[in-house]
């Protein structure tokens, strides 16, 4: 017996024991079940789908742009020969020059992300 389906023991049956599923059985409600969206379940798909940004995440890549154009003033300055705590003193200056006035002037699409 297996899952209480069968024969205990196949002794003195004339079978083997062994146990086959009926294919032939049509279980009922397979397709009758048919679930149509309502007119809420349709307003809340669209109001999920043209949510807002997130705006934790549109503040780090605009930090992470402010800090690219940082790293690349610091290699020019670099390059021009300076001390390395005149290079770190204007990329701090120029740093919080872009943080105070950057959200501003960097250009945005019609939702919000920058471009």
């Amino acid at each position: 017996m297996y899952n209480g389906i069968g024969l205990t023991t196949p002794r003195g049956s004339g079978t083997n024991g062994h146990v086959q599923r009926n294919v032939a059985f049509v279980r009922p409600g397979k397709k009758d079940n048919i679930n149509y969206r309502t007119e809420e379940d349709l307003a809340k798909l669209d109001a999920q789908s043209n949510r807002q940004p997130n705006q934790g995440i549109l503040d780090h890549e605009r930090k992470r742009k402010i800090e690219v154009k940082c790293a690349e003033l610091e290699e020019v300055l670099e390059s021009q020969g300076l001390s390395q705590d005149e290079v770190r003193a204007k990329v701090e200056l120029y740093r919080s020059k872009l943080m105070d006035h950057g959200t501003n002037e960097l250009p945005k699409d019609e939702f919000g992300r920058l471009l």
